[in-house]
């Protein structure tokens, strides 16, 4: 079973592989994944935004049109 996103784990992950490269935590091969796995949850990140936004989009057009 899929886990289900969580955004504000993911923006805590990313927030907390920043914090490691910009302390030099890691090697330069754990820094090449780390910079492709903050991308990959940024692009999962803007995707959550777009999506709910297209959400209250269409509940918003939905009040203006009941009125």
């Amino acid at each position: 079973m899929a886990t289900k996103f969580s955004y504000e784990k993911t923006i805590e992950e990313i927030e907390s592989i920043v914090d490691d490269i910009e302390n030099n935590r890691l090697d330069i091969d754990q820094l090449a994944d780390a910079v492709v796995r903050v991308s990959d949850l940024l692009k999962k990140c803007k995707q959550k935004l777009s999506d709910t936004k297209a959400v209250v989009d269409n509940m918003s057009n939905d009040v203006n049109q009941a009125k």
